[in-house]
């Protein structure tokens, strides 16, 4: 009898293994067709193949493509940012914060208030530069105490249970502050105020045309991952962080203390959430009470796909799953005669997750865990 199920659980594994496969197949020959297609399209335009499955399509000039990449890249170091808290809340706990993406909204709804607040004063035009440091730190500073407040009072009292528990935890804390918001601010779109002129014109850097504020964007959210990396690896707090992260009971035996360690890894997180939030606003300069979720689970595809629990892998696939967002439609989909590829960039950031869970499940960059996870 023992016999028999094994040989049934092998030939269903087998069977699960060869569905995977057509499906790696698959994907890999659709994005080889797009490539090709996209390739043949640039170099002979009305080939037979572009003119049979996308008449309408002619490719796109140098400076198109260059300003997909700008685009991508810029999207990518905020889902980068938001990716840094999941990574570090994972690497300390083991658990998928998904109220994560609220955290980002508080700090985008906050520096709207600010901005508001600033524009009626007079401020924001007559000292953007001031302004812009003040909507900053009121940003990191709502979203620093919403992160600690939640882990205070949704997680702690949970840091022993089966972590399903904490994620299905985290899931109820994300509605309850986004109905917060809608109960506070009404479901209506908020704008922040207009952007100085000189901000918002193009500038060309090396043969590119970039607008300042995606200029801004990489260069703030550079700072901060090089800020974050700095606290991790150079100060004494980055390195309870890690011995935590290694064994929680070995690190409070070493005279750690543990519960701060972990407040300070939410705080940080929500801190990069609160920076990213402000990003966001002023290249979109737009917030409602779900600005949090759809830029929230991105940010956890971005953290998947670098390598859950690595801070420089959340990073590294914020930047490639904005870069994928922001090219792969005109590159692989519109040469493939898809229709309506400007609206499927939240199809395509999914499909970024499926591709990386299908070929390195680890992502790009492994993850990080804990002595209690590889355990």
């Amino acid at each position: 009898m023992s016999e028999t199920v094994k040989k049934r659980s092998k030939s269903r594994v087998s069977g699960v293994d060869r569905f995977l496969t057509f499906i790696r197949v698959l994907m890999a020959t659709l994005i080889v067709l797009g490539v090709v297609a996209f390739i043949s399209q640039q170099i002979w335009p009305n080939n037979p193949f572009a003119e049979w499955r996308n008449p309408d399509a002619r490719g796109l000039t140098g400076d198109q493509f260059k300003g997909l990449v700008v685009s991508g890249l810029s999207q990518g170091a905020m889902y980068g940012l938001i990716a840094l808290g999941y990574s570090m809340v994972y690497g300390v706990l083991g658990f998928i914060n998904f109220a994560h993406g609220e955290v980002f909204m508080v700090g985008t709804m906050s520096g709207w208030i600010t901005s508001e607040k600033l524009n009626d004063a007079g401020l924001w035009e007559s000292n953007f530069i001031l302004s812009l440091f003040l909507i900053i730190f009121v940003a990191i500073t709502t979203s620093t105490v919403t992160a600690v407040i939640t882990e205070r009072i949704a997680y702690r009292p949970l840091r022993n249970s089966p972590r399903l528990i904490p994620l299905i935890t985290s899931i109820g804390v994300s509605f309850f502050i986004q109905n917060a918001a809608l109960g506070l601010f009404g479901p209506a779109s908020k704008g922040y105020p207009r952007l100085p002129e000189w901000l918002a014109k193009q500038r060309s850097i090396l043969t590119v045309e970039i607008a300042g504020t995606k200029i801004l964007v990489m260069v703030v959210a550079g700072l901060s991952m090089a800020c974050l990396w700095y606290l991790v690896e150079r100060t004494q707090t980055g390195r309870a962080m890690r011995a935590v992260a290694e064994d929680k009971e070995i690190a409070s035996l070493m005279g750690i203390n543990v519960n701060r360690t972990i407040v300070i890894t939410f705080a940080v997180g929500g801190a990069m959430a609160g920076v990213g939030g402000i990003l966001w606003g002023l290249l979109f300069r737009s917030v409602t009470h779900m600005t949090g979720f759809l830029p929230g689970i991105k940010a956890f595809t971005a953290a998947v796909v670098g390598g859950i629990g690595n801070m420089g892998g959340a990073m590294a696939g914020g930047i490639a799953l904005g870069s994928a967002e922001s090219i792969a439609p005109m590159v692989i989909l519109e040469p493939l005669g898809v229709p309506g590829v400007s609206q499927l960039k939240d199809a395509i950031a999914f499909t970024v997750l499926v591709l990386v869970l299908l070929f390195k499940p680890a992502g790009l960059f492994g993850e990080r865990l804990s002595q209690e996870d590889r355990g």
